[in-house]
């Protein structure tokens, strides 16, 4: 099959698009013909072994992943013995990240507790984008900030898959939406629905004297201080993602702010694929829409982390197989 591969850790240059052999199915999983794939910052991230965090857990020196991807939609080719949600032709989607990566490829094997089943409305495209963009909207918004009706809802980082996903899922409770973000996707965020939006390089939202009841932050790229300060009395700031050093601080500021000032300091520790049977509903309803940028062949995917990381895309990044007959 083909897959994109790297050796070390670097920049973009360095994946490969290779022949390599199919991954052998143990008795847990179920062997996928990969359709679409997603890029997201962890793929970034391992491609370029940063932060250190990184190295720790994936390997000091070199990769110990040498194939990225961890949303991936397709086609169940085979199933191991033990399998019994899946058969083959199910069409299939979900986060592997806990299956080893690996969605950059011809082919993939996950264990079925990574997956769903993709109704058959819902694109391989539109399939691959939701597991990881949106999850981490939905446990940040509901799980984490308890977001209600009426609330003033500040995303920070919103023209990327969870600010995209998160203002459509914030819409159906009925609250007030701000979106951050650069001037290039103010466009888009307005057609997607916010109330607002501020293009960070012309405005902090941290100073501008406005406060919110919620926050979700995807860049996490501020002191946990400035973002206490745009809180409203009792408001809730929720990150899922962005600079580790921030997070740190938050989670350890967080109390301290929470018990000086009643405002809550939250952050996501990510629970794969556990609302994908909701988001799958409320695709079904017409209520979520993915927003979607490419798709990129997978001989281009080097071009596509790159993009990911210049920051400058709308949505999810796509990768699309084109397998062929052999195949």
């Amino acid at each position: 099959m083909k897959a994109i591969v790297f050796s070390k850790y670097g920049t973009p240059d360095g994946l490969e698009l290779r022949e390599v052999d199919k991954p052998v199915l143990r008795d847990d999983e179920v062997l996928i013909k990969v359709h679409a794939a997603s890029v997201n910052d962890w793929d970034w991230g391992l491609l370029r072994g940063k932060p250190f965090l990184i190295r720790l857990l994936f390997g000091l020196l070199k990769p110990k992943i040498n194939i990225l991807g961890l949303d991936v939609a397709g086609q169940v080719e085979t199933v191991g013995r033990n399998v019994d949600k899946f058969q083959p032709g199910d069409e299939v989607f979900g986060d592997i990240s806990e299956c080893g990566f690996g969605g950059f490829a011809e082919y993939v094997c996950a264990r079925e507790n990574a997956l769903a089943l993709k109704p058959a409305s819902m694109t391989f495209d539109e399939a691959a984008s939701i597991p990881h963009a949106a999850m981490l909207a939905i446990q940040g918004l509901r799980d984490k900030g308890q977001i209600q009706a009426g609330q003033k809802l500040l995303i920070n980082g919103a023209g990327g898959g969870v600010g995209t996903f998160g203002v459509q899922i914030a819409r159906l409770k009925d609250v007030e939406v701000t979106g951050v973000d650069s001037s290039g996707k103010l466009d888009m965020l307005r057609s997607l629905g916010f109330d607002h939006v501020i293009d960070y390089t012309q405005e902090d939202f941290t100073k501008n004297g406005q406060c919110y009841d919620l926050i979700l932050d995807v860049k996490t790229n501020r002191s946990t201080f400035d973002y206490a300060r745009a809180l409203s009395p009792g408001g809730t700031y929720v990150t899922v993602g962005g600079s580790l050093t921030r997070v740190f601080q938050a989670l350890v500021l967080g109390p301290w702010i929470s018990m000086i000032s009643k405002k809550k300091i939250r952050i996501v520790a990510l629970k794969p694929n556990k609302d994908l049977g909701y988001v799958t509903e409320l695709f079904e309803a017409g209520k979520v829409k993915p927003v979607l940028d490419g798709p990129y062949k997978l001989s281009e995917a080097p071009q596509a982390i790159r993009y990911l990381g210049e920051g400058s895309h709308k949505g999810k990044v796509i990768i699309a197989m084109e397998h062929d007959s052999k195949t």
